[in-house]
């Protein structure tokens, strides 16, 4: 919007309860193309300097890593700004790849995407495209981890495996089994009742990619919590990304928090109860642990859920878990 038309206005960022999410880096880079920015009543307005964005040299590294969205956005607003920009630190994530590679099909001149230091020439205009978005890695690992936590047979396709090594190691490391192939990837059934073939205990740390993602640092959790032994979890791109802890408690885990660490010992099961969802990926971590929870599990606030998986009550069905969407419109209208 700043690229195309001078100005924009948008809210400041709300979003799942997972701790302070700054909008710094976002702020600093479209700053450093020439833009004005200003708090309003609790909007952000950004504008351009007359004859529009300048292309500059820019880090948009942070203490918590690489930014995806801010990279994203300044990204796209580079593409119109006059001249040469120069992104160091970007993020290395698929997502923005998959951009970079959309944008320069629309006629962008982009250099560099996959690494961290981005190269655009700004350009008048983009012309449209037809693109297939690539899959989403994030969903895929979910449903791995779900066959992984209930010892079920899950087949994900038309999935990108490569943008999964780390979550492959991972699993590797805790002895789960899984299959691998050009564009899909398969949980291999075992029985999770028998001590022998329980995962391993697993440390994970969350770091930008190519590192474990922090969307699957929740789910790993859930799978952590019948390990057979002690996992050590740290969270370093949102330290507070926890809210997902003391619900697993509720279900019978053993975990403590020692600042941006989870210390999870493994227990023998885990025990249906009412748990609260606080975000989109938690909701899917306390979804996983019902699958394997004895009796019934409910798990409130599942509006969550649905903005990063499509119909996956439906999908869990499928596959043969006994699973039942009750509306939640009402309590969501509530809050």
């Amino acid at each position: 919007m700043l690229g195309r038309t001078g100005r924009a206005v948008v809210s400041h960022p709300g979003g799942c309860v997972i701790g302070v999410r700054p909008i710094d880096v976002h702020l600093k880079g479209i700053q450093a193309l020439g833009a004005r920015v200003r708090s309003e009543h609790g909007y952000i307005v950004c504008e351009a300097p007359p004859g529009g964005l300048v292309g500059g040299e820019m880090y948009l590294g942070s203490s918590f890593g690489s930014s995806v969205l801010g990279t994203a956005n300044v990204l796209m607003a580079a593409c119109f700004a006059r001249g040469r920009t120069v992104i160091h630190g970007a993020a290395c994530e698929p997502e923005v790849t998959d951009l970079a590679d959309c944008l320069s099909r629309m006629g962008a001149k982009v250099r560099g995407q996959g690494s961290p230091r981005l190269e655009i020439e700004g350009v008048e205009s983009l012309g449209g495209v037809t693109w297939n978005v690539i899959p989403d890695r994030i969903e895929a690992g979910t449903y791995l981890l779900a066959g992984a936590i209930t010892g079920g047979a899950v087949r994900v396709e038309q999935c990108r495996p490569d943008h999964l090594t780390v979550l492959q190691d991972r699993l590797a490391a805790a002895g789960v089994p899984f299959q691998v192939g050009s564009d899909w990837i398969a949980s291999v059934a075992r029985d999770v009742r028998d001590p022998e073939r329980r995962a391993k205990p697993t440390d994970v740390t969350t770091l930008p990619y190519p590192g474990f993602a922090t969307d699957l640092q929740a789910q790993w959790m859930a799978l952590m919590t019948l390990a057979g032994g002690v996992s050590v979890i740290t969270e370093n791109i949102y330290p507070d990304r926890y809210m997902h802890l003391a619900e697993l408690l509720r279900l019978g885990a053993n975990i403590r928090r020692q600042g941006s660490t989870a210390v999870v010992q493994g227990v023998d099961a885990l025990s249906g109860a009412q748990v609260t969802a606080s975000d989109l990926r938690a909701s899917a971590a306390l979804v996983m642990a019902g699958l394997v929870a004895k009796g019934t599990t409910e798990v409130h606030r599942v509006y969550h859920i649905d903005r990063g998986y499509e119909r996956i009550d439906e999908r869990l069905s499928a596959l043969g878990a006994h699973v039942e969407r009750v509306n939640d419109r009402e309590e969501a209208l509530k809050e």
